[in-house]
């Protein structure tokens, strides 16, 4: 088996029967073709099914030159998939990346922006300008609904159940779920739509896409960073933020205002209770709030 196939065949798998999105599938890919890079530049002539632990100890050691621990850990989970996919397709025994460990690192904490912020940025917004309401249904979307990147760029007309008061939402592996929307992000979509949206010439193939450039077609993961990154410049807000941040504000304000985390995690979309686990640690003193109202040593 050559490399090729192998990826080929792993790429495959993982956006058949794993159900992974595309994204994923290409970070997954990435990994392997670092290692493939690292046989080719060293002429190390070895297949999938032979290469030992210790010719993949040395390309973790090489690649630990250039990346932090994080982006290691990265590699070498990915790494792990693929032999373990290997495994499971009976081409190798054992997963030669067992006994390679992934450096030690701390728990990122997500930056959060307050409400009063997040208010700054929506007034920042020039509703002069042919995109002005775009981009204030754009932040409020993310914020309002704690939809990632990839979620908001799909979201469609045929989506919005106003009236019913949710949206629904395609999430990681084309799986969907229903979000409830607040009157707010739910009136600056429908301005968007009826006033800015009517008057693009719409591609045909973005007929249903909500949020479309000004040529009427689907905007990029690209320009939203770029729309965020600039409305926070004008609102003079000093932290370092991307579209994700609005995630994360969603969770940690539903949090901070009484929110269950199962709630929390069927809305963001989480598999596992533990991803949703992390907003925590953001605010310290929710959890004090909620020690002093429910213990019942906090009355003595």
């Amino acid at each position: 088996m050559t490399w090729a196939q192998a990826l080929l065949d792993y790429k495959n798998y993982m956006l058949i029967e794993r159900g992974l999105s595309d994204n994923s599938v290409a970070n997954y890919s990435l990994d392997i073709h670092k290692l493939i890079n690292h046989l080719e530049t060293n002429k190390i002539s070895i297949s999938p099914i032979k290469i030992s632990a210790e010719i993949l100890q040395q390309f973790i050691f090489e690649i630990a030159k250039s990346l932090n621990p994080r982006s290691q850990s990265r590699v070498i989970s990915g790494l792990k998939s693929f032999f373990d996919y290997l495994i499971f397709e009976g081409y190798r025994e054992h997963n030669p990346m067992e006994i390679i460990e992934s450096p030690k690192i701390g728990r990122k904490l997500p930056d959060v922006l307050s409400l009063s912020e997040i208010d700054k940025m929506i007034v920042a917004i020039d509703l002069s300008n042919a995109q002005g309401e775009r981009n204030r249904a754009i932040i409020e979307t993310l914020y309002g609904c704690g939809l990632r990147v990839s979620e908001l760029l799909d979201l469609r007309i045929s989506d919005l159940f106003f009236k019913e008061g949710f949206i629904k939402v395609t999430g990681k592996g084309d799986k969907q779920r229903f979000v409830p929307v607040s009157s707010i992000t739910e009136n600056y979509i429908t301005e968007y739509l009826q006033n800015s949206r009517n008057n693009y010439t719409i591609h045909p193939k973005a007929s249903d896409i909500i949020f479309l450039n000004r040529r009427g077609n689907s905007l990029t993961r690209a320009m939203i960073f770029t729309i965020v990154r600039n409305l926070a410049k004008q609102a003079g807000i000093q932290k370092k933020i991307s579209p994700h941040t609005f995630r994360h504000s969603f969770a940690t304000h539903l949090l901070e205002n009484g929110a269950d985390l199962r709630a929390i995690q069927l809305m963001l979309g989480h598999e596992s209770i533990t991803t949703t686990e992390i907003y925590m640690h953001v605010d310290k003193s929710h959890l004090k709030q909620v020690m002093h109202s429910f213990h019942p040593r906090s009355n003595y």
